[in-house]
């Protein structure tokens, strides 16, 4: 790599460290040559889903605009211009140079950027609300499905056809826990995620879920709603794991990190009494060290 493609990726790290503490965890249990690849797609994926988060809030046609941007930026890219060395400019030189190194579709992040669009007003495909899983499951394609896609290239895997399902499932079933550890974080930004028919079967309303936000507690309603989504997300982590045996053995140890310490997050929301009002679940530093210093042992 040139200086600057190095300078490119160590900012794909640097943002991986500070904004995706389990997911740079996992990454340190990578093969060195594989670890660029994988902070390289965290970085395109968060810088897109900063612009959402932050700029959309005020100002959704210049967020339109901007992600919008760094998709022709990368595209601009991969045909030889890598444009000014800003932010954006960093990460889609590192994503242009991970895309051609291990030949990832360019449809996937298509995908991504169509999902990214959906959580921003005034696009033709904007929804803050979510009727059934059928319809999320449409947004977390995008969202979070085709990130497995696109790691699989990157970690080598000898069959990504038959390792997809597997890759999209994990990749779901992490989405779906983002949704229960932040359903009040989102509920701040106007957003439920969580489908509508799964919280009416428990009599959970917008209006209750905005009182518990208020009041920084859940309801028993709630609680028994968010109980039924937590094994959904259960759900997905078992139609997953399966893929796990397909990995190469140096990558597996590093997925399988992810694997545990995210679906530790539920744990960490049950035994909070499933308050995602007024805090963010974490796992503990101690239970993410236990499990790299087990996933260490296991390459041995």
């Amino acid at each position: 790599m040139t200086g600057g493609m190095d300078e490119a990726f160590r900012y794909c790290e640097r943002l991986t460290a500070a904004h995706g503490r389990t997911y740079h965890l996992a990454s340190r249990l990578l093969p060195p040559g594989r670890r660029a690849g994988v902070h390289a797609l965290y970085g395109f994926a968060r810088t897109v889903d900063d612009i959402v988060d932050v700029t959309a809030v005020d100002d959704p046609a210049t967020a339109s605009r901007q992600v919008d941007a760094v998709l022709a930026r990368l595209y601009a890219a991969l045909d030889g211009d890598p444009g000014p060395a800003d932010d954006v400019g960093l990460v889609v030189r590192a994503v242009a140079a991970t895309v051609v190194r291990y030949g990832i579709p360019l449809d996937h992040f298509e995908a991504f950027v169509r999902s990214m669009r959906m959580d921003i007003p005034g696009t033709a495909v904007f929804r803050d609300r979510y009727r059934d899983m059928a319809e999320l499951r449409e947004y977390m394609y995008g969202s979070a499905a085709v990130i497995g896609l696109q790691l699989l290239p990157v970690f080598g895997v000898d069959d990504p056809d038959r390792a997809g399902p597997y890759a999209a499932a994990l990749g779901t079933a992490f989405q779906l826990t983002n949704f229960v550890r932040d359903v009040g974080e989102d509920l701040a930004r106007g957003r439920i995620y969580l489908p509508a028919d799964g919280w009416s079967a428990f009599g959970v309303d917008d209006e209750l879920l905005a009182e518990c936000l208020r009041a920084g507690a859940p309801d028993p309603r709630v609680r028994r709603a968010l109980a039924h989504f937590v094994a959904l997300a259960r759900a997905d982590y078992r139609r997953a794991e399966p893929g796990l045996a397909l990995l190469p053995d140096r990558v597996r140890p590093g997925i399988r990190a992810a694997f545990v310490l995210y679906g530790s997050i539920l744990d960490e929301v049950e035994d909070n009494g499933y308050r995602v009002f007024d805090r963010r679940a974490v796992v503990p530093r101690r239970r993410r060290l236990a499990v790299l210093l087990a996933q260490l042992a296991s390459r041995r």
